[in-house]
């Protein structure tokens, strides 16, 4: 909890840590909502999860009776818990070679979000793991990653930049497979996620892995910049449009995120969001908890 609440320090006190200086000891009244819908809004959740959020306070409010202003804090901390899930086990586990795709656009902290997860899967899980190079269309990601490799005593599988990305994830995955690692995260390239061709990439790298192990990929997750609030949200329908991510790593919540696209990813998108990011060191990605999150976007009092 420490850690959450330290990390979040400054996106508690861009919105939501707000919230509880607002409410005064007034009566409940149609100015006490629009207060609550204005926060809302203006920390990310957008207009539906807003809609959703506000719905479900009035109820909660009318079950408990609640009438004062200042009473709301914590029935609007209990609803926002239930918009969230703890996250799912990755799927990891149960065969020799567990193959994870990253996505997502420069950045976001794709590239430095690999290296952090690669040392807690290999230090944490126990799990023997490698790194593919994915990004070859940027040479300055080939190299972030072959730094943090030796940092972290993981290996990197990379190609020159400008190589076939399929080809550099065929090696990786075929060498994985002869050293007995146990997981290989593939990086892969970061542009725009309108860009036709990168999907027709993405396609292509999850075929190839195949070739090595049939059921690849067991996990596609997607990395979004908690400073972009809704846009992050777009990116991620895009991509769900041409891949099948199957969960969200959250970067950044350590700076001006906002906090409130967590929810709107769990309410609209319904994808659990497995890792936050909450500071520049090695130890900062961390597991998402839910009751942590939500404790720690408001004030203590």
């Amino acid at each position: 909890m420490g850690l959450f609440r330290s990390g979040m320090s400054k996106t508690r006190q861009s919105f939501l840590g707000r919230i509880s200086q607002m409410l005064g000891g007034t009566d409940i009244d149609d100015a006490t909502w629009d207060d609550i819908e204005a926060v809302l809004i203006q920390a990310d959740f957008g207009i539906d999860t807003t809609k959703t959020v506000l719905e479900n306070l009035r109820t909660r409010v009318r079950r408990e009776g609640i009438t004062r202003a200042d009473k709301i804090h914590d029935a609007l901390k209990a609803t926002l818990r239930e918009l969230l899930k703890a996250p799912p086990p990755l799927n990891i586990s149960g065969r020799p070679l567990s193959i994870m795709l990253v996505v997502g656009v420069n950045g976001s902290g794709k590239t430095t979000s690999i290296a952090k997860l690669a040392y807690r899967l290999q230090t944490i899980n126990n799990r023997k793991t490698l790194i593919a190079a994915g990004d070859t269309f940027r040479a300055a990601a080939i190299e972030q990653l072959q730094t943090w490799g030796q940092r972290i005593d993981v290996p990197v599988i990379a190609g020159r930049p400008g190589s076939d990305p399929a080809a550099v994830v065929f090696d990786a995955s075929a060498a994985a497979k002869a050293r007995g690692r146990e997981v290989l995260i593939v990086d892969t390239a970061g542009r725009l996620h309108t860009n036709y061709n990168l999907m027709e990439e993405l396609a292509k790298i999850k075929s190839v892995s195949q070739k090595v192990v049939p059921d690849a990929p067991h996990e596609v997750l997607l990395v979004l910049d908690g400073t972009t609030g809704q846009n992050a949200l777009q990116q991620a329908r895009e991509f769900r449009k041409a891949v099948d991510v199957t969960g969200i790593i959250v970067t950044k919540l350590d700076s001006s995120a906002k906090g409130g696209m967590v929810f709107a990813i769990y309410n609209e998108l319904k994808l659990p969001v497995h890792y936050i990011g909450l500071g520049e060191g090695i130890n900062d990605l961390v597991y998402f908890q839910p009751d942590y999150f939500v404790d720690s976007l408001f004030d203590e009092n």
